[in-house]
């Protein structure tokens, strides 16, 4: 079995907690993490900004991790939401199991 870490960015701390509770709720992330108040700077719309947001750190399997983006997408307030996974490569094998068990993902 293989494990991902998913990073997003979310436009506040409301918006963060709500894509969290949905991943949650369908059992597509076993655990989320919300970082409040990270500085972005970013091209947009042929200019740079800058902003706060909120940040994700959302973990599942590798084989959710599709749905994972899928379903950020559909519910996100971003046109194009920031959305990136990092496949963990080791850790405390207690802790993916558990990943495993709360996804749903037995093999």
């Amino acid at each position: 079995m293989t494990y991902s870490l998913i990073y997003i960015t979310a436009s506040d701390i409301k918006e963060a907690r709500f894509i969290a509770r949905d991943l949650l709720e369908k059992r597509l992330v076993a655990c989320v993490n919300i970082v409040p108040g990270v500085e972005s700077h970013y091209w947009w719309g042929g200019k740079i900004c800058e902003g706060t947001e909120a940040l994700i750190f959302a973990k599942t399997t590798e084989s959710k991790a599709r749905d994972v983006i899928l379903e950020v997408k559909e519910i996100h307030s971003y046109k194009i939401p920031a959305i990136s996974v990092f496949n963990i490569s080791g850790g405390n094998m207690e802790f993916m199991d558990w990943i495993e068990k709360e996804t749903g993902d037995l093999g």
